[in-house]
């Protein structure tokens, strides 16, 4: 299968092929074998074999924007967005219409609020930043899913927050 996708605003193309058990992944032309295999819902352990059997836990959540999801990894967050391929597996593509109508932005795992970017009343566009949230020792920025005004924040930085836990309302 392949993808063409976009990590962090840099489009990349995705090659993944199940073979002998193992996943050959090529991304930009440059392959790995990988071991992959799935913790929970959210969490893969992935061992990657061309470098000297790295091993990392890599979790995946929402972002709150059509399309995308947070991959979180000991380096840090990226914003992932499929553009083309399997998209459909994935959520919308990158053509999808913004989010209608008023909008809640969720905690996507356990963590704390570290910082608020916005306060009721402020404009905001697509995919700016609304709130920082830390889990799992790293540091996620939770973006606007539209265009739009910031109706209600409802945590304080701080606050300790539950996976789907309303943080910030845009309208």
């Amino acid at each position: 299968m392949q993808l063409q996708i976009d990590v962090n605003g840099r489009p990349r193309t995705v090659d993944i092929e199940r073979k002998d058990g193992l996943y050959r992944v090529v991304i930009d032309g440059v392959e790995r074998m990988v071991d992959a295999a799935a913790v929970d819902g959210s969490t893969f352990s992935l061992i990657c074999l061309a470098d000297g059997r790295s091993s990392q836990e890599v979790g995946l959540s929402p972002t709150g924007l059509p399309g995308e999801i947070a991959v979180h990894m000991p380096s840090g967050v990226a914003s992932v967005r499929v553009l083309t391929g399997a998209a459909s597996r994935f959520g919308r593509g990158a053509g999808a219409a913004q989010a209608a109508g008023t909008q809640q932005v969720l905690a996507p795992m356990p963590g704390k609020v570290v910082k608020v970017l916005v306060k009721p009343g402020d404009e905001v566009k697509a995919r700016q930043g609304l709130i920082v949230v830390e889990a799992m020792k790293m540091e996620n920025e939770l973006r606007s899913p539209k265009d739009g005004r910031v109706r209600e924040v409802l945590v304080a930085e701080g606050a300790s927050v539950e996976a789907g836990r309303p943080l910030v309302v845009v309208e």
